[in-house]
């Protein structure tokens, strides 16, 4: 399970090293995309909302590879990966793949972790001293 989680620490740490950087340097080439998706997708740029979403991508990308604050990074790159999902679900379908490669390899990855994680699955807050 180790070199699995390795793996999937990795190539998460790739793909959001890469994209994030593609944000701010624009060296992978996107063609418009049709319809509502490209509306959604202009409004994001317009906005400068998409800096917000590139600057959380590359910076979780670049603790997934150094292996550093992994749980932080998980963190921080969850609804992220949420919302690829949802928008390739309901906007364009045909780009869903990539998608669920990135969740299946988030999920690897936070069960490695999942020690980090314990105290979202308690029902009450444990005591103080």
């Amino acid at each position: 399970m180790k070199v699995a989680a390795t793996i999937a620490r990795v190539l998460l740490g790739l793909m959001f090293t890469v994209f994030g950087l593609n944000g701010f340097l624009h060296f992978l080439p996107m063609q418009p995309m049709p319809g509502l998706a490209g509306q959604f997708m202009g409004a994001l740029f317009a906005s400068h909302y998409s800096v917000v979403v590139f600057l959380v991508q590359l910076v979780s990308g670049i603790l997934l590879l150094v292996n550093r604050f992994v749980p932080l990074a998980l963190t921080l790159i969850a609804p992220v990966i949420v919302n690829i999902l949802v928008f390739h679900a309901t906007m364009a379908p045909s780009g869903i793949v990539p998608g669920l490669i990135t969740a299946i390899c988030w999920f690897i990855v936070f069960y490695w972790e999942r020690r980090a994680f314990e105290g979202l699955w308690r029902h009450h807050a444990p005591e103080r001293p």
